[in-house]
C-alpha cells in the first residue's frame, strides 16, 4: 500500500519497468528512426537526447508529483492538488485522450498481430509489389483489421483487470526484458549484413548541415510525446508509487530506457535498409511495406534467417505496442473504478467497450468505409491528429503551469526531494524549467505541429 491506502507497485524495479513500458511503443520503433533519417541522423539524435534530459524529464516529474501526492485517478488528482474543479478538467481530458489513443493505437497494434501471423505462415514471401498489395488488401478488408484491433484490446484488458501487482507489474517484468532481448538479437543480425555499417555510420555520424529550427522542434516534439506527456499516463502510474520512490531518479531511468530503445531501433532498421540500398519510409509504409522486403532481400542467401528475423521483428512490435496499451487502458480503468465507485473489473470493462468501439470505427475508416472521415482525414488519422497535436500539448502545458505556478511550493518541494532527503540542490533548476522553459517549448511545438512556425 502507498500513502493513500491504494495498492502500490511491489518493487521499485517493477515500477520503473511498468512506467517505462508506457513510454516505449511503436513510436520508438518506426517514428524515431524515420525522423532520424529525415533530420540529419546523429545530429537529430543529439538534439533529441538534450531535449529529453533538459525538458522531457522535468515534465515527467511534474506528472509524477501530481499522481503520487494525490494517490488517485488523474481527474481527482488534478482537482486535489489545485483545490479547484476547473483543473479537474485537465485530468478528465487526459483520460479522454488516453481512450482515443488506445482506440486508434490498437488498430496499428492489430496490424502487427496480423503481420506476426503472416510471417509465421510465410505469407510475406513475395516481391515488393506483392507486399504493398498485401497491406492494401488487408487494411481494406471490412473484418480482419477490426478483429485484430479488438483482439489486442482484449489482451490488454486481461492484463489490466488483474490489478497493479498481479497484472501490470507482473507482465511488465516479463515484457520489457523480452523486448530488449529481441531488440539486441535483431540489432546484431542487422549489423552483420554486408554494407550494414553505412547505416550505422549514418545513424551515429552527425550531419549538422541539416540542423534547423524544424529539426529542433521535431526533436522536442518527439521528446515530449515519446515519454507519454499529456496523456495522464505518468500521473496515473505515479499514484501507485510508494513514498520511498525517488521521483527524479525514476524519471531519469525511464528516460534512459526510452532513449535506448529508440536508438537500438535505429541500429536495427538502418543497417538492414542500407545493406540493400533502401531508404526507410515514414509511417505505416516503413514497418508494413518496406521492411518485409528489406528482410527478404538482406537475407536472400539465408532464407531461414530472413524468416526468423521477420517473425521476431513483428513479435517485437506487438510487445512494444502491448506495453503502451496496458498503460493507456489503466488510465481509464482507474478513472471509472474510482469515480463511478464500481469494481475494478467493471471499470476495466467500460474502458474496453468504449475503446473497442473507437478501434472498430478507426479500422473501418482505413479502407473498408472511406466515409468514416473528419475534416478530410480518415477517422484514424483524425484521432492521431487530435491527440498528438492538440490534446497532448495542451495537457502537458497545463501540467507544467499547474506545478510551476498553482500547486503550493511546499508540496512540490517535498515530493521532488522526497521530503528534503535527495535532489535538494537541483530543485530550483527543476522549478525554473517547469515554470518558464517547458511552457515556451510546448507552445513552440504546438505551433510547429499546426504549421504556424
Amino acid at each position: 500500500m502507498n500513502q493513500s491506502g491504494r495498492t502500490s507497485f511491489a518493487t521499485k524495479f517493477g515500477a520503473v519497468l511498468a512506467t517505462a513500458g508506457s513510454a516505449v511503443g511503436l513510436g520508438n520503433v518506426w517514428r524515431f528512426p524515420y525522423m532520424t533519417g529525415e533530420d540529419g541522423g546523429a545530429a537529430f539524435i543529439l538534439i533529441y537526447l538534450v531535449c529529453v534530459l533538459m525538458l522531457g524529464i522535468p515534465g515527467m516529474i511534474s506528472e509524477f508529483i501530481i499522481g503520487r501526492h494525490a494517490g488517485s485517478n488523474a481527474a481527482r488528482a488534478y482537482r486535489r492538488l489545485a483545490a479547484g474543479k476547473a483543473w479537474m478538467l485537465i485530468g478528465v481530458m487526459g483520460v479522454l485522450t488516453s481512450m482515443i489513443v488506445l482506440g486508434f493505437y490498437a488498430v496499428v497494434a492489430g496490424w502487427c498481430l496480423q503481420y506476426l501471423y503472416a510471417s509465421l505462415v510465410g505469407q510475406l514471401s513475395g516481391d515488393a509489389n506483392y507486399v504493398a498489395a498485401y497491406f492494401n488488401d488487408f487494411t481494406h478488408n471490412p473484418v480482419m483489421p477490426a478483429f485484430w484491433a479488438v483482439a489486442f484490446i482484449l489482451i490488454t484488458h486481461f492484463v489490466v483487470v488483474h490489478g497493479i501487482r498481479s497484472g501490470i507489474e507482473k507482465v511488465s517484468n516479463l515484457l520489457m526484458p523480452t523486448l530488449f532481448i529481441l531488440l539486441i538479437v535483431l540489432v546484431g543480425a542487422s549489423c552483420m549484413l554486408p554494407g550494414a555499417w553505412r547505416g550505422v555510420d549514418f545513424l551515429l555520424n552527425p550531419d549538422f548541415s541539416k540542423v534547423s529550427s524544424t529539426v529542433f522542434l521535431d526533436a522536442l516534439g518527439q521528446a515530449f510525446f515519446s515519454l507519454s506527456l499529456g496523456t495522464a499516463c505518468l500521473c496515473t502510474y505515479a499514484s501507485y508509487f510508494s513514498r520511498r520512490t525517488n521521483l527524479a531518479k525514476t524519471a531519469c531511468q525511464i528516460a534512459i530506457i526510452d532513449m535506448l530503445v529508440a536508438i537500438l531501433a535505429g541500429l536495427m532498421i538502418f543497417p538492414a535498409a542500407f545493406s540493400v540500398g533502401i531508404s526507410p519510409d515514414s509511417g505505416p509504409a516503413l514497418i508494413f511495406i518496406t521492411l518485409p522486403n528489406v528482410f527478404k532481400e538482406a537475407f536472400a542467401s539465408m532464407p531461414i534467417v530472413g524468416y526468423i528475423m521477420s517473425v521476431l521483428f513483428y513479435m517485437l512490435l506487438a510487445l512494444a505496442a502491448l506495453t503502451s496499451t496496458i498503460s493507456m487502458h489503466e488510465i481509464g480503468t482507474a478513472f471509472f473504478h474510482e469515480e463511478l465507485h464500481c469494481s475494478r473489473r467493471i471499470g476495466a470493462t467500460i474502458e474496453t467497450v468504449v475503446c473497442c468501439i473507437i478501434a472498430i470505427l478507426c479500422a473501418l475508416s482505413c479502407g473498408a468505409y472511406k466515409g468514416l472521415s473528419i475534416a478530410g482525414r480518415t477517422l484514424l488519422d483524425f484521432c492521431d491528429f487530435l491527440t498528438a497535436q492538440i490534446l497532448m500539448p495542451v495537457g502537458a502545458l497545463a501540467t507544467c503551469l499547474l506545478i510551476g505556478w498553482f500547486v503550493p511550493k511546499r508540496i512540490v518541494r517535498d515530493e521532488f526531494t522526497n521530503r528534503g532527503t535527495t535532489w535538494v540542490k537541483v530543485y530550483g533548476i527543476f522549478l525554473f524549467i517547469v515554470r518558464f522553459v517547458c511552457p515556451v517549448c510546448i507552445i513552440a511545438v504546438f505551433l510547429h505541429q499546426a504549421g504556424v512556425v
